[in-house]
């Protein structure tokens, strides 16, 4: 099945019928999560896999009461940087020629510009930066959870200070941005299960432009 097929396949399922997901589904859906690109190949997020059922309806609490915290068969969260610092990016570039058996210093050039550029920026558009990057690893893991015929819901709708403090994340330098339980639909009591996916049509989604056009309208 292709990967068209997967997208048409899956859905934000709003009912989940708590079966657990086999081991190996897990793992292939987290590979492909940790395999995703981000800005400057920094990876600054990280997921945390959650099954205690305790822990997930203390979750739910502060997750606007979706049933598919409890229901899913694991919850994913995603949490980002809250900052960009000298420390974390030589960490990451140090380990990147580790593993390239290169020198250190040979990425010392491009850390340092990038430091000089967000530096000036500020925390607060750092840490929106951070979070940017954990919203593309949270898609490769939906469509790997396609084709895995897994279903996921992305969950943005939970109170991201009180799920800090609830995973002791405060002073570790990481915020909670996102929330992805994994799990199967029940198809008896999902409301959305069978309705017709739409989306933009095509013609509408997506415009071709070349500088001459954007020259044209300029005139």
């Amino acid at each position: 099945m292709s990967l068209i097929d997967d997208l048409k396949w899956r859905y934000a399922t709003k009912k989940m019928n708590g079966e657990k997901v086999p081991q190996e589904k897990i793992d292939y859906i987290l590979e492909a999560t940790r395999l995703s690109p981000s800005s400057s190949g920094l990876q600054p997020y990280k997921v945390f896999v959650i099954t205690d059922k305790a822990l997930l309806e203390k979750i739910k609490d502060i997750a606007w009461n979706q049933a598919q915290v409890v229901d899913c068969s694991h919850l994913l969260v995603f949490a980002a940087w809250d900052s960009y610092s000298d420390e974390r990016v030589t960490e990451v570039f140090n380990y990147t020629m580790e593993q390239r058996a290169l020198p250190h210093s040979t990425m010392d050039d491009y850390k340092a510009n990038i430091l000089s550029l967000y530096a000036p920026l500020g925390q607060e558009w750092q840490a929106h930066h951070t979070s940017k990057q954990s919203y593309i690893a949270l898609a490769m893991a939906m469509a790997a959870a396609a084709e895995q015929k897994v279903d996921a819901t992305p969950m943005e709708g939970f109170l991201n200070d009180k799920l800090d403090e609830l995973l002791q994340l405060e002073g570790t330098g990481y915020k909670s941005t996102l929330l992805l339980p994994l799990g199967y639909r029940e198809d008896q009591n999902d409301w959305l299960v069978n309705m017709k996916k739409v989306r933009t049509p095509k013609e509408d989604f997506i415009t071709e432009i070349s500088l001459e056009d954007l020259n044209s309208t300029e005139a």
